[in-house]
C-alpha cells in the first residue's frame, strides 16, 4: 500500500472515532447540565450503558441496524451520517495539506462547523463555547499557519462580525425584530478568523443564496409566510467548508467574473 493511501486510511478512522466523540457533544452540549464525560456512553431511550463493540463507528450502527441492542428502539441516523462526515473531512484535509500544523488547525475548524450544523439544526442555537474560542484559535492559528497571515485573519474576524451585525442591526430597525441571531455574528467571526477575510464574500453570498432557496421552501410547505425561522448557521458553514476545499476553483470563478477569462 503506497505511503499516501495508507495516510488517509488512517485519516479516514481518526476522522470516524473523533466523529463518535462529536456526537456526544452535540447529544449534550445543549443540555447545559450534561457532561461531556460522565456518564459513559449510553442509549439515549433506555440510558443502558454501551459496550466496546457497540461504540465502533459506523460499523455498530451496521451491524446493529440501527437499533438498540438493549431496548431495541431506532437509533439516530445522525450518529453514522457525523461519523461519515467527520472520516471524510479529516481524509480530504490530510490530501489538501499534508500531515501539517495547518492540517491540524482546519482539521479543529472542521470538527467545530459540523458540531455547529447539527445543534443549530435541532436547536437554532449556536453555542458560544464553540464560536468564541474558535475566533481566538483562528488567530493562533494564523501565527503559526502559513495557510493564512495574522493580518488577513484580524481582518477577516473583524469584517465577519461586523458585515452581519450590520445587516442584523439594519433588519432589526426595519422589521422592528430579530432577524438574525448574535451566533451566526459570532460563527462568521470565527470563520474570518480562520479562512481570512478573502473568504467573507464567498461565504456570505453563497449561504444567503442557498438559505433562501431553502427558506422559500419552507415558506411553501409550513406557511406561515415571513414567521418561518430557519437556522442559518448550517448555511455558513457548509459555505465555509466549500471555500475551505475549493478555494482555488472559487477564485478563478471571481477572475473570470472580474476579467471575462480564466
Amino acid at each position: 500500500m503506497e505511503p499516501l493511501t495508507l495516510t488517509l486510511v488512517f485519516a479516514l478512522l481518526f476522522g470516524a472515532i473523533i466523529g463518535s466523540f462529536l456526537n456526544v457533544v452535540i447529544h449534550r452540549l445543549p443540555t447545559e447540565e450534561s457532561s461531556l464525560v460522565f456518564p459513559a456512553s449510553h442509549c439515549p431511550r433506555c440510558l443502558a450503558p454501551l459496550s466496546w463493540y457497540e461504540n465502533i463507528p459506523i460499523v455498530s450502527y451496521l451491524v446493529l441496524r440501527g437499533r438498540c441492542r438493549h431496548c431495541h428502539e431506532s437509533i439516530s441516523m445522525r450518529y453514522p451520517v457525523v461519523e461519515l462526515c467527520m472520516a471524510l473531512l479529516s481524509a480530504a484535509i490530510v490530501y489538501r495539506f499534508g500531515l501539517t500544523i495547518t492540517a491540524a488547525g482546519y482539521f479543529l475548524f472542521c470538527a467545530g462547523l459540523l458540531v455547529i450544523i447539527w445543534i443549530d439544526l435541532q436547536h437554532q442555537i449556536i453555542p458560544d463555547v464553540i464560536s468564541l474560542p474558535g475566533i481566538i484559535l483562528g488567530l493562533i492559528f494564523s501565527l503559526a499557519s502559513p495557510a493564512i497571515t495574522w493580518q488577513d485573519s484580524l481582518i477577516g474576524l473583524l469584517l465577519g462580525g461586523g458585515v452581519l451585525y450590520a445587516i442584523a442591526l439594519f433588519y432589526y430597525l426595519w422589521r422592528k425584530q430579530e432577524g438574525m441571531g448574535g451566533g451566526d455574528i459570532k460563527l462568521l467571526a470565527m470563520i474570518g478568523a480562520f479562512l481570512g477575510w478573502q473568504a467573507l464574500p464567498f461565504v456570505i453570498f453563497a449561504s444567503s443564496l442557498s438559505g433562501a432557496c431553502v427558506g422559500i421552501l419552507a415558506m411553501i410547505h409550513q406557511g406561515k409566510g415571513a414567521k418561518t425561522r430557519i437556522p442559518f448557521g448550517p448555511f455558513l458553514s457548509l459555505a465555509a467548508l466549500t471555500y475551505l476545499f475549493f478555494s482555488d476553483q472559487v477564485n478563478l470563478l471571481y477572475q473570470f467574473y472580474l476579467h471575462g477569462s480564466f
